[in-house]
C-alpha cells in the first residue's frame, strides 16, 4: 500500500481532473449512461457520487453510487480483496453494501482512476442510545467477524502500532507538521502514549495464544452504518464503506460505536455484546485494547489530515487543522488517553 503518497502541489492534485463530465464518461465506458443528474456525496478519502442513470445493463438500478478511489492509496489487488470480502458478506446474508459486477468485473479503470459502482442505499445514523438497535448491530458485527475469520487478507494491511502510531508520529515530525512552539511537548506526550500502547496486549494480536486477528470492517463508526426503519422490507442496519477493511482484533469494529462517559459507554458495550454473543464468542481480553486503539486512531488521524493537505477539499473542510491551538488540543487529548490507558478497561 502507498497510503503515504504526498501530493505537494495542490494545483496538480489528481482529483482536479475528475470533473462531472469525467465521472459520466467513466460510467459511460462500462455501459452506464447517466441522465446528467449527479450529486457529490460526503467523502474525503475518495470521491463518491450519486448518479441517476438513463440506461444501463440488466440488473443495474436506476440510481447508483460511483466511488473513485484515491490514486496511490490502494493497489488493484488490495481493492479487489475489499470487493471479495464484501461479496462474501453478501453471500452470508450480511447487509453490507458491496460493488456491482458489471461486464463481469467489480473494479474498473478510467484514465488515472480505479472506480466501482454500487447500488444506492438510503438510511440514517443508528440511534446508539437504543438498546435494541445496539443488539441488532452487535448481531451483524458478529456475523461480519464470522465471515472475516474464515481466512485472512493476503494483500490488505494489519492495524498495528507501527503503521498507525509510530509511522504517523515519525512522518509528522519529519515533515515539520507540528509548530515549533508545541512540537517538543507533543512529541513527548505522543511517545509516552505510544509506549502505553506498546505495553498493552495489542502486540499479542495474531500471536499464538494471543488475541485473534481477523478481517474487519476497519472503520465502523456510526456514519458507516445506515439504519432503515424496521417496519420496512430489509429494515435495520446496512454496513457501508469497506475502504478501510484490514486485519485486526474484533473490538476495533465495536469501540467506535461507544460514546459519552464511562457509564454510557459501558451500557452501549453491553448492548453490542448482548447481540454479538448470540452468534459468536467474544474474547473479553480485547476490552483492554479499546483505549490503545483509540490512541492510535487519534495519532493516525492527525497524520491522515497532514498527508492529505494538498488535496483542496481538506483545507476547505478542516480549516482548524494545523494551528498551534490544534496541536495543543492534541497534547491534552493524548494526556487524557494516557490516563485512560492506566485505568481498568470497560466491562460488560
Amino acid at each position: 500500500m502507498s497510503s503515504d503518497t504526498l501530493f505537494t502541489d495542490a494545483s496538480r492534485h489528481p482529483y482536479d481532473s475528475l470533473t462531472p463530465d469525467r465521472v459520466l464518461d467513466a460510467l459511460d465506458s462500462i455501459g452506464l449512461v447517466g441522465d446528467g443528474r449527479l450529486m457529490a456525496l460526503s467523502s474525503y478519502e475518495n470521491r463518491v457520487y450519486q448518479v441517476q442513470l438513463q440506461s444501463a445493463p440488466a440488473g443495474v438500478p436506476e440510481t447508483v453510487v460511483a466511488k473513485f478511489y484515491r490514486p496511490g492509496r490502494w493497489s488493484e489487488a488490495q481493492i479487489l480483496e475489499e470487493h471479495a470480502f464484501a461479496a462474501e458478506l453478501e453471500q452470508a446474508e450480511v447487509p453490507a453494501v458491496g460493488p456491482l459486477a458489471i461486464a463481469g468485473a467489480t473494479l474498473h479503470r478510467f484514465e488515472d482512476f480505479w472506480f466501482a459502482v454500487s447500488p444506492r442505499r438510503g438510511g440514517r445514523a443508528p440511534e446508539l442510545d437504543d438498546f435494541e438497535v445496539l443488539e441488532w448491530i452487535g448481531r451483524f458485527l458478529a456475523r461480519i467477524h464470522s465471515v472475516g475469520a474464515a481466512q485472512p487478507f493476503a494483500e490488505r494491511p494489519t492495524l498495528d502500532l507501527q503503521s498507525f502510531g509510530t509511522a504517523s508520529r515519525d512522518w509528522l515530525l519529519a515533515h515539520h507538521m507540528v509548530p515549533l512552539d508545541v512540537q517538543a511537548e507533543w512529541e513527548r506526550v505522543c511517545t509516552e502514549a505510544l509506549q502505553r500502547v506498546e505495553a498493552s496486549a495489542l502486540l499479542q494480536v495474531g500471536q499464538a495464544g494471543g488475541i485473534a486477528s481477523l478481517r474487519l470492517h476497519g472503520d465502523c463508526h456510526p456514519g458507516n452504518i445506515l439504519w432503515t426503519p424496521t417496519d420496512r422490507p430489509g429494515g435495520g442496519p446496512h454496513f457501508v464503506d469497506l475502504d478501510d477493511a484490514r486485519m485486526g482484533p474484533a473490538v476495533q469494529d465495536l469501540w467506535m460505536l461507544l460514546s459519552g462517559d464511562r457509564k454510557q459507554r459501558t451500557l452501549q458495550l453491553s448492548g453490542l455484546l448482548d447481540g454479538y454473543e448470540r452468534f459468536r464468542d467474544f474474547d473479553r481480553r480485547e476490552l483492554a485494547l479499546i483505549e490503545p486503539l483509540r490512541t492510535l486512531r487519534l495519532i493516525h488521524y492527525s497524520a491522515w489530515l497532514a498527508r492529505r493537505w494538498s488535496d483542496p477539499s481538506f483545507p476547505a473542510n478542516f480549516p482548524w487543522f494545523g494551528s498551534s491551538d490544534y496541536w495543543q488540543g492534541q497534547v491534552v487529548l493524548l494526556q487524557d488517553q494516557i490516563e485512560a490507558m492506566d485505568e481498568a478497561p470497560l466491562s460488560a
